[in-house]
């Protein structure tokens, strides 16, 4: 809103500030993380009291989390609230990356939310049916990344090689959707312990509002040697939104939790990273920026296939965060290793920025 306010004054004087990508950045980081400090005790509360009894904790699941019976679920509510909010002041509405995204992140936050509300209203772990989901999911993903890829270029790109591979034609769409999907449904399978989720997608985000910039800029892009997308350096207003807006409930999901993200606001944040990544063609190194996401789902993976196939367990169980407690870890030493990993992951995707 802003930036189209200092437009119709043809940023003349002060106005001139907000043509900055930096500045509105900034900015959409610092609305996120205050509007969800101001807004995070009442609405927890709020949901406290229309929930009840909160998210229902599963029996076979570790015996340590029977204790967090009651805590709300649904808080990312707040983080879609505050994303979008600094998204509405900050973003450059002729920008369809970011309306791409937005699309995808808040449909898939609605995706999330009425799995959330059927499970809460139910009180069972089923939900919305996963082939529902899956579907609602994939139209949402191709519909966000046709705004974003129609008519542009579709050739694929990958990591320590300069200039496209192939191009995919019509096809990238279909990929596009996959790589969101993806994404969305290994954020929400990471998303079992107090912050182990949060914290990674922020890491992510930061590493994406470099790559955003970067891919945006003619000049860096061109040094590099990676794809220049024009337009697309004002995701660096997205990923602030979401640094800021992980932040603010980071504060009130720390362990112990006062409320969980829930899948609203895990499939939200996993979606929009992934659309993130299509927006920016680095599909791939979200691979492994994302690393820890896709170690969770892939775990889930081999469990289930090797179950089926042997009646034998892999890990003591799944997710792998899951394994790690039942050997002996205590949920914060999980938590914060995972974060370490995390991290030492999105360094390693950054670094392909160069090694080219």
């Amino acid at each position: 809103m802003f930036q189209w306010i200092a437009e119709q004054f043809g940023y003349e004087g002060i106005f001139n500030l907000f043509r900055y990508i930096t500045l509105r950045a900034g900015a959409a980081t610092a609305t996120a993380l205050f509007l969800g400090l101001l807004i995070g005790p009442k609405f927890i509360g709020w949901l406290r009291v229309r929930q009840g009894k909160g998210q229902p904790i599963r029996e076979d699941g570790p015996q340590t989390h029977l204790a967090k019976r009651g805590t709300p679920t649904m808080g990312g509510l707040m983080i879609l609230t505050c994303v979008t909010v600094a998204m509405l002041l900050w973003m450059d509405f002729s920008n369809r990356y970011l309306w791409g995204c937005l699309l995808i992140t808040v449909g898939f936050g609605l995706i999330g939310f009425l799995d959330d509300y059927d499970k809460v209203t139910k009180k069972s772990h089923k939900g919305v049916s996963g082939k529902v989901r899956l579907l609602g999911e994939f139209i949402v993903a191709g519909a966000g990344c046709a705004i974003m890829i129609w008519g542009g270029e579709t050739a694929l790109y990958i990591p320590f090689y300069n200039g496209p591979v192939i191009d995919l034609g019509p096809f990238y769409i279909v990929f596009a959707a996959i790589v969101v999907v993806g994404a969305g449904n290994a954020v929400n399978l990471t998303d079992g312990l107090d912050g182990l989720a949060t914290m990674p997608v922020i890491i992510a985000s930061l590493a994406f509002l470099l790559i955003s910039y970067l891919v945006g800029n003619a000049i860096f892009a061109s040094y590099l040697g990676i794809p220049h997308v024009l337009g697309v350096g004002d995701l660096t207003v997205l990923c602030s939104a979401i640094v800021g807006a992980g932040l603010a409930f980071l504060w009130f999901n720390a362990p112990p939790a006062a409320v969980f993200m829930g899948d609203t606001g895990s499939l939200a944040l996993g979606g929009a990273l992934g659309a993130i990544a299509v927006a920016t063609r680095h599909e791939i190194v979200l691979a492994i920026i994302g690393g820890l996401f896709v170690l969770e789902a892939v775990s889930v993976i081999v469990q289930v296939f090797f179950y089926k196939r042997t009646g034998k367990r892999v890990f003591k169980m799944a997710p792998i965060h899951h394994h790690f407690e039942q050997v002996g870890w205590s949920e914060p030493t999980v938590v914060i290793r995972f974060w370490i990993i995390s991290f030492v992951l999105a360094l390693a995707g950054l670094s392909t920025l160069k090694l080219r």
